[in-house]
């Protein structure tokens, strides 16, 4: 048991603990009673801090988990006969049990994006049947920031996917779990890689980057939000105790918490990188530009590795694994792995 709880990996930036000044923040407001599901002032503090870099104009609201952020926040903008157009490899599609489309009732348009990446010219090929009361209505385009290859949309492309759903009476949803990565690596701020660049419903993570749990559904227009919060309640992720929600992100947000750990999960992916790029039977199938590594290793030897260093493979017909790297990923961590998977090879 206690060698399973110390072996260190690369499965997922969920598997790293809490950061010390996340814990801390929880324990700060675990004192005395205030008013619940989030009427209280830890909770006012945090909403007019993230307003302050998302917009004045912005509606938001906490909720537990990352499938919840997007599923309700993509509920609250279509109807059941909508579809909502993203990536072949999009969490919502892929990783998301079907909620998307339980919840929603609306039907999932997948485009195959090798980098996972939509384009405008790749969702076109969905922008048929316009007004045809027998196919489902394209009412959403949802991107993942940074995606779930690593991979990064520039705010240029952002801003054209935007103007291409707005041309074509739709919205623009942007899953941002790992949006701190992305917003480091593109030296960025949230607000112009969202908002900015004319996102309309973001999925807000802090989860996968040093909190405990919660996340932040953001709305760009206050007009699309006015019956969200009783999708909230009916989506059974209004909380009581809200205020531990709210600790979390005015600590993570405060004094640039989650771009000290951000960098540091990214500067780790590209040490990962350098260390196994040149290693004989090691092929580094995607551009690393956030916090992970995607390679094709040979498939005899996943297994061994996986006892030392755990992590996921991503495609098991072409033996491509994915290695990512968090806050707390050290130097020596990488040196063993790649030392290992060296004499492995």
């Amino acid at each position: 048991m206690s060698e399973s709880i110390n072996r260190r990996g690369f499965a997922s930036d969920n598997n790293a603990g809490v950061h010390p000044d996340i814990l801390e923040a929880m324990a700060s407001v675990n004192n005395g009673h205030v008013i619940a599901y989030g009427d209280d002032p830890y909770t006012e503090k945090t909403i007019a801090r993230m307003k302050q870099i998302f917009g004045e104009d912005t509606g938001i609201f906490f909720v537990f988990i990352g499938t919840a952020a997007n599923v309700l926040g993509l509920s609250s903008v279509t109807r059941p006969y909508h579809a909502v157009i993203c990536p072949d490899s999009a969490h919502i599609n892929v990783d998301e049990c079907g909620a998307p489309e339980k919840f929603t009732g609306c039907k999932l348009l997948t485009v195959s994006a090798p980098d996972g990446k939509l384009t405008v010219e790749l969702i076109a090929g969905h922008m048929h049947g316009i007004g045809f009361e027998h196919h489902v209505q394209p009412r959403v385009i949802s991107i993942t920031q940074s995606t779930e290859l690593g991979t990064l949309y520039t705010l240029n492309e952002i801003r054209k996917l935007a103007d291409y759903a707005h041309s074509n009476d739709m919205y623009l949803h942007m899953d941002g779990a790992r949006i701190g990565n992305a917003a480091v690596a593109l030296e960025s701020t949230f607000y112009e890689m969202t908002g900015g660049a004319g996102v309309d419903v973001l999925s807000f993570g802090g989860t996968k980057n040093g909190m405990m749990y919660g996340e932040a559904v953001v709305f760009f227009n206050n007009a699309l939000c006015e019956d969200f919060k009783y999708l909230r309640k009916q989506g059974m992720q209004l909380a009581s105790k809200m205020r531990y929600i709210a600790a979390q992100f005015d600590s993570y947000l405060a004094n640039d918490l989650w771009k000290r750990n951000a960098l540091h999960a990214n500067r780790m992916a590209q040490e990962l990188f350098l260390a196994v790029k040149d290693i004989p039977g090691v092929e580094v199938t995607q551009k690393v530009e956030s916090n992970a590594v995607f390679a094709r290793i040979p498939a005899a030897i996943i297994p061994r590795l996986q006892e030392q260093f755990f992590f996921y493979v991503w495609d098991e017909e072409r033996s491509e694994v994915r290695w990512m790297c968090s806050f707390d990923t050290t130097t020596e961590d990488i040196v063993r792995f790649a030392s290992l998977l060296r004499s492995m090879l």
